[in-house]
């Protein structure tokens, strides 16, 4: 595996990030957005990643979540064209209000199908981040914590099993491993 250098654009990338996600906080805690996005990140370099992955993996919720396309035009032209062309394949909408959770996430499952590494990449190490979190949450507050989510328990289920199966089957790397052993155990948890 090749080392990855991280340079002045990957320390205005988090700061970028901290701005933009400096009043969110993960769903139905206390805590700081950017841990989430930190979290990623590492997971990304951890993977391999290079720099503009690590990048994008910092701002793979700056679109989606704080100003759309004007945001993802911000991100082109601080980050390039490879960061943006990530962020913008692991958001599931612009739209605001969003539309209907299944139509979102059964087209963001349709759009994995075909993406690149790149986005593969960035996607699983978020998927795999928000796995674990679910999973720590299920252990400490039980059914209660199926509550944060629009598609419910049922529809979370659904959403992560198939998309470890996808990640299966289309993206070599440790990351899709522990995503399968962390949604079987959630689905095990699940069914208690």
């Amino acid at each position: 595996m090749a080392e990855t250098i991280l340079t002045e654009r990957f320390d205005r990338a988090l700061i970028f990030a901290r701005q933009l996600h400096k009043d969110q906080f993960r769903k139905g805690t206390e805590i700081p957005y950017i841990t989430h996005l930190l979290s990623v990140s590492a997971l990304v370099l951890e993977d391999g990643g290079d720099e503009d992955q690590a990048i994008a993996a910092l701002l793979h919720d700056a679109a989606e979540d704080q100003g759309g396309y004007q945001t993802l035009n911000d991100i082109r032209q601080q980050f390039g064209n490879r960061v943006a062309h990530i962020v913008e394949g692991c958001s599931d909408t612009f739209e605001f209000p969003k539309p209907p959770w299944l139509e979102r996430k059964e087209s963001y499952i349709a759009h994995l199908r075909t993406a690149e590494i790149d986005i593969w990449r960035v996607s699983l190490a978020d998927k795999l981040h928000n796995a674990r979190t679910i999973l720590m949450d299920l252990r400490l507050n039980g059914d209660t914590t199926w509550m944060r989510f629009s598609g419910g328990k049922d529809g979370a289920l659904w959403y992560y099993q198939t998309l470890a199966e996808v990640f299966q089957e289309k993206y070599d790397s440790p990351m899709v491993a522990e995503l399968t052993r962390l949604v079987d155990e959630i689905i095990r948890l699940a069914a208690d």
